[in-house]
């Protein structure tokens, strides 16, 4: 009895979905653009968590010294800072390769050739350059050295690429916030739109809800057609946005990766695949259960 019941109200629900074909397919519609705002956040996600960290990868601590500070010193200081449990490296880049790199690098800017030659002694200072373990240890480096306080060491450029790290985190965390907003905004005229389809179908099959009335139908049996409605007007849309997904990322792809070489968009969409739907279905299936029930709750008096 129990399976011939979810049968009928199954087979209603798809009637009551089919007979406002429209309807329904602009509802799926309004459902796959929220759904595609929640997934542009979980791209944007993996994005943002990539480019910190090749961002972390690159940056170092880097200790400059005075101009009349000694090789010898300078290596005896570096002899020091190998030996931080957190320090994985530490290079050591003397004024004349500071010069000889810095001339290399602008080597096609006249202006900046013509004003080394002007000047004639080396004003770069010497280097050491710093690599921690993990990125989070930089902090506990960087509090070593000014413990130390050497007397040599002109500056530490720590917390300028710290103030780096920081900034970039709260613009990501900004974007972030406004995609979350976004997605809010759509999701609730998806709910809204998916509402009046149900309203709709209520006022359409008012006759029939009556007669399931007299013949004595529980309130589940008169209910659950447009409740699966609702799941399927979630289910389409979560198939449909993936879908979309596909080709988007795709062509995507090489795009982000000029900008981002250690992020493939099409591979992380294919291997976090069945995640990625399954985020999706429960989201969509979510909406359009809640528009069918507050549809019911509100025009389905029984």
């Amino acid at each position: 009895m129990f399976l011939m019941n979810s049968k009928r109200i199954i087979q209603s629900g798809y009637l009551s979905f089919r007979r406002n074909g429209w309807l329904s397919a602009a509802t799926v519609m309004v459902m796959s653009l929220s759904l595609m705002v929640f997934g542009n956040l979980i791209f944007f996600g993996a994005i943002a968590g990539t480019l910190l960290t090749m961002l972390e990868r690159k940056i170092d601590i880097s200790v400059y010294f005075h101009q009349d500070a000694s090789e010898e010193r300078i290596l005896s200081v570096k002899k020091e800072i190998e030996v931080v449990p957190d320090v994985v490296e530490v290079s050591y880049v003397s004024k004349d390769q500071a010069f000889d790199e810095f001339r290399e690098q602008h080597k096609n800017d006249a202006l900046v050739v013509s004003a080394l030659e002007e000047l004639g002694d080396n004003p770069l200072e010497a280097s050491l350059n710093i690599r921690a373990r993990d990125p989070s240890h930089y902090a506990a480096i960087s509090d070593f050295l000014l413990k130390k306080n050497y007397p040599i060491v002109d500056k530490i450029n720590y917390f300028e690429n710290q103030k780096v790290i920081e900034r970039l985190s709260a613009i990501l965390g900004s974007v972030r916030g406004s995609g979350a907003m976004l997605a809010l905004v759509l999701a609730f005229i998806a709910v809204l739109v998916a509402f009046n389809t149900i309203r709709l179908a209520i006022y359409t099959m008012r006759e029939e809800i009556g007669i399931m009335r007299l013949v004595g139908a529980t309130q589940w049996f008169i209910r659950g057609p447009f409740l699966v409605s609702g799941m399927m007007y979630g289910f389409l849309a979560s198939a449909l946005t993936t879908l979309i997904f596909f080709p988007l990322t795709w062509l995507t792809a090489p795009k982000l990766s000029v900008l981002i070489p250690d992020f493939d968009l099409f591979r992380y969409f294919v291997a976090n695949f069945m995640e990625f739907f399954a985020v999706m279905f429960v989201c969509g299936v979510a909406l359009g259960v809640l528009s069918s029930f507050i549809a019911i709750r509100r025009y389905l008096r029984i």
